[in-house]
């Protein structure tokens, strides 16, 4: 029988208390903490806490604190890519963001789903889908973007927008829920 950490990483239901995923939670928390407190004029420190957080860091990638994850070991971040302060990435499922990504302050990324049926609820499943977030794309402040998404290379979503859905390469996407408005 699969562990509830093999079934979280298989995309399974799974149930989120488990001690293992709990284990590896404190030590994102702990990473995190290390990061987001680490002093601005230790660049050094704070890098190595993030490396040592993070799935994949890629050369001049910048993230400001404070960055809060669920495990940041399914997270991964491309070479050049920006992320502003107050980022959420729940990575219960895996996140990968691309190079030369521009993310707005207090954007989130939420891989969880959790069952509809209250009493799958009640009985504390969830599971997740994974997000993509293509090369040079710009996710304006306040974003949200859900489960199972991916958008598509140099694709703009504006402040504030609800990405519930894929979204191509080369658009411009606003609203709640996200639509796309023009090409570029």
């Amino acid at each position: 029988m699969a562990s509830q950490k093999e079934r979280m990483l298989a995309g399974e239901f799974y149930i989120a208390d488990d001690p293992e995923l709990a284990a590896d939670r404190l030590r994102a928390a702990e990473l995190s903490e290390a990061f987001n407190t680490s002093p601005a004029g230790d660049p050094r420190a704070r890098r190595a806490a993030l490396t040592e957080l993070l799935d994949g860091l890629g050369e001049g990638a910048e993230v400001r604190p404070p960055l809060h994850v669920d495990y940041g070991y399914r997270i991964s971040i491309g070479p050049g890519t920006f992320v502003n302060f107050g980022a959420v990435l729940l990575d219960v499922a895996t996140i990968t963001i691309g190079a030369d990504v521009q993310i707005g302050p207090h954007v989130q990324l939420l891989t969880p789903t959790h069952p509809i049926d209250p009493e799958q609820r009640r009985a504390k499943r969830e599971a997740s889908r994974p997000i993509t977030i293509g090369d040079n794309a710009w996710l304006g402040g306040g974003a949200i973007v859900c489960p199972g998404v991916a958008i598509g290379e140099n694709t703009v979503v504006g402040a504030g927008a609800v990405v519930t859905g894929d979204l191509p390469a080369n658009v411009v996407a606003v609203g709640n829920p996200a639509r796309v408005t023009r090409e570029l």
